[in-house]
């Protein structure tokens, strides 16, 4: 992936590592037939998941996935940088005495 994962990508992965995921359990999860939100057909177009174990029945992260979901997960650990703080103008008013 050249560009940041979108954090829908970055949810999907970290649900994928959190624990070993059938792929049955996964598609009740994540499949969609919206075209816009085509977070598992990307993933495995990606090559971030594969399919393991018998009969291709687990959904596991790749090497790149893991890579990937690390890299998210660095750059949510970084602070940000704190906006510039503006000075406030105080209003003189004059009266009339």
């Amino acid at each position: 992936m050249a560009d940041a994962p979108s954090l829908i990508m970055v949810q999907f992965l970290t649900w994928v590592a959190d624990r070993p995921r059938s792929y049955a359990e996964t598609m009740e999860a994540w499949r969609t037939s919206c075209p816009r939100l085509s977070v598992w057909e990307d993933a495995v177009i990606a090559d971030l998941v594969r399919l393991d174990g018998e009969g291709g029945r687990a959904v596991r992260l790749t090497e790149r996935g893991a890579a990937v979901l690390r890299q998210a997960q660095n750059q949510e650990a970084r602070p940000t940088p704190a906006a510039p703080q503006r000075k406030r103008q105080t209003a003189l008013v004059e009266t009339g005495s």
